[in-house]
C-alpha cells in the first residue's frame, strides 16, 4: 500500500468513526480508483451502498472483498444481513454458516446464528445457540460497545429458557418428588437447577488438605453432633458474654482479612483489613486465646463440649464472628475438609443470609448448624444492624478416629516440610 493510499484509508476510518459518511464513501471511493483490489475499499462501500439501500451494489462489492479475502469471518456475515434484508433466509443462513465455520468463535456470527433461529420461530435452539455466545463472549465490563445490545439481549433470552426449563422439570417430577425423604429433596431440587443449566455443580476445594472421597454435602444432618443441643441451650450465656465483650473490649474486634502489603487480595480487597467483617478471637490457628478465654468461660464451658479439631497450626478456630451492616463476605472456600464449620447464631437481624453451594438459608438466633466450609460459600449482612454469630471447628464425623489422625499427621508433615526448608 502506497502512502498516498494509506493515508486516503485513515482519513476514510475517521472520517467514517466521526459520522461523516458521505466523506467516507468519497474517500474509500478515492482508495479504490487507486487500488481497485483494496479489500478495505470494498467492504467499506459495500456497506455504504446496503446503507443506501442499493443491495445489488452491496453484494458485487462484498463478494469482490471476499474473493480476496476468503478467509475474513466478517465479509461473509456481512453478506448474510444483505439477504436477511432481501428476505432471503437460506442465503443468510449459508453466510452465517460460512463466517462461522472460517472462524467457529467469531462472537458476531455466534450472536447472529442465535437471533436467525429466534427470527425462524425455534426459541430453544436459537437459547442453546446463545448460551455458545455468552460462553466465548467476555465479562459483562468488557463487552464490546458494538455489541452490548445484542449481548444483553442473549443473556434475557438464555435466562428465559433456563426458568422456562425448570419449571417444566419440576412440574414433570414433582409427583416423584413428593416421595423422596425431605433431608434429600435438595439434592434433586439443585439437580434440576444443575440440568438446566441455571447453576453449575459445586464441589469440595480445599486450600490445604483434601481428604478425598468425603461427600461434598452443604450442611450436615444435626442428628451427627450430639453436643448440639447442650450447645443450643447455652445461647443467652453465650449472648451475655457477647454484649459483654462488644461494650467493654469492642477494639479487639480486628479485621478478620489481613493481608499484608504486596499479598495477592483477589476477592478480599473489599473487607482487606476491614472491621465490616471482625472477630473476637478464642481460639487461633489451633492456639488458644488465653485472655479472650477467661473474660468468656461460660463460651469456653460450651466450646468445651463440642467434638473440637485438632490439626496444629490451623485448627480449631472459635471467635465472635460480627458482620457490620450493608456487608458481604464474598464467595469462598476452606482450608480442608477434615473440619467442618459450625455457627451458633447469637444476635440476627432481619435480611440476613447465608449460602453454601446451592443452599441459601437464614440465620435464627439460638439455632446451630454445621457445614462443609470447602465448598463456595458466602454471607450477606442486607440489615442495617450488626450480625454476630459463634463460629467454631469440629471434626467431620464422617472421619473415623485413626483418620483423624491420619489427617493431623499429614497436615503436620506438610508444615513441618515447609518450615524445615526455609530454616535450611
Amino acid at each position: 500500500m502506497n502512502a498516498q493510499v494509506s493515508s486516503l484509508v485513515n482519513a476514510a476510518g475517521a472520517a467514517a468513526a466521526g459520522g461523516r459518511w458521505q466523506e467516507a464513501e468519497r474517500l474509500w471511493g478515492q482508495v479504490q480508483a487507486l487500488d481497485p483490489g483494496n479489500v478495505q475499499a470494498l467492504f467499506s462501500l459495500g456497506v455504504h451502498a446496503f446503507q443506501r439501500g442499493d443491495s445489488r451494489a452491496a453484494l458485487e462489492l462484498l463478494q469482490q472483498a471476499r474473493a480476496r479475502a476468503p478467509r475474513d469471518p466478517m465479509i461473509a456475515l456481512t453478506i448474510g444481513r444483505i439477504h436477511r434484508e432481501g428476505g432471503q433466509p437460506e442465503q443468510e443462513w449459508g453466510a452465517i454458516i460460512a463466517a462461522l465455520e472460517i472462524d467457529p468463535y467469531f462472537l458476531p456470527a455466534l450472536l447472529g446464528k442465535g437471533e436467525f433461529l429466534e427470527q425462524q420461530g425455534k426459541p430453544r435452539i436459537a437459547a442453546a445457540a446463545f448460551r455458545d455466545v455468552l460462553k466465548v463472549a467476555p465479562a459483562e465490563p468488557e463487552w464490546p460497545p458494538a455489541l452490548r445490545r445484542r449481548l444483553a439481549h442473549a443473556r434475557e433470552v438464555v435466562e428465559r429458557d433456563t426458568q422456562d426449563l425448570v419449571d417444566y422439570l419440576t412440574h414433570q417430577v414433582a409427583a416423584k418428588r413428593t416421595t423422596v425423604d425431605a433431608a434429600l429433596a435438595g439434592r434433586w431440587d439443585e439437580a434440576v437447577s444443575i440440568l438446566a443449566g441455571r447453576t453449575r455443580p459445586y464441589h469440595s476445594e480445599c486450600n490445604q488438605l483434601q481428604v478425598p472421597r468425603l461427600p461434598a454435602l452443604t450442611f450436615y444432618d444435626d442428628a451427627l453432633f450430639p453436643w448440639m443441643r447442650e450447645l443450643e441451650s447455652r445461647t443467652d450465656a453465650i449472648k451475655a458474654e457477647l454484649q459483654e465483650m462488644i461494650a467493654s473490649r469492642g477494639d479487639e474486634f480486628v479485621p478478620y482479612i489481613q493481608y499484608r502489603p504486596g499479598d495477592p487480595v483477589n476477592q478480599w480487597d473489599k473487607l482487606n483489613h476491614s472491621r465490616n467483617w471482625s472477630g473476637f478471637h478464642l481460639y487461633a490457628h489451633g492456639e488458644p486465646v488465653h485472655e479472650h478465654l477467661s473474660q468468656c468461660p461460660r463460651t469456653a464451658e460450651a466450646l468445651a463440649l463440642v467434638d473440637a479439631v485438632d490439626i496444629p497450626g490451623l485448627c480449631p478456630n472459635a471467635m465472635f464472628s460480627a458482620l457490620a451492616p450493608g456487608a458481604h463476605i464474598p464467595p469462598h472456600t476452606g482450608e480442608t475438609n477434615a473440619r467442618l464449620v459450625a455457627h451458633l447464631p447469637l444476635v440476627v437481624p432481619e435480611n440476613c443470609s447465608y449460602r453454601v453451594g446451592y443452599d441459601w438459608k437464614q440465620w435464627r438466633e439460638g439455632k446451630c448448624w454445621v457445614f462443609d466450609d470447602t465448598i463456595e460459600h458466602e454471607a450477606r449482612n442486607d440489615s442495617d444492624k450488626l450480625r454476630v454469630i459463634l463460629m467454631f471447628d469440629v471434626w467431620n464425623p464422617l472421619l473415623s478416629l485413626a483418620e483423624r489422625e491420619m489427617a493431623t499427621a499429614l497436615a503436620g508433615a506438610m508444615r513441618d516440610w515447609r518450615t524445615a526448608g526455609d530454616v535450611a
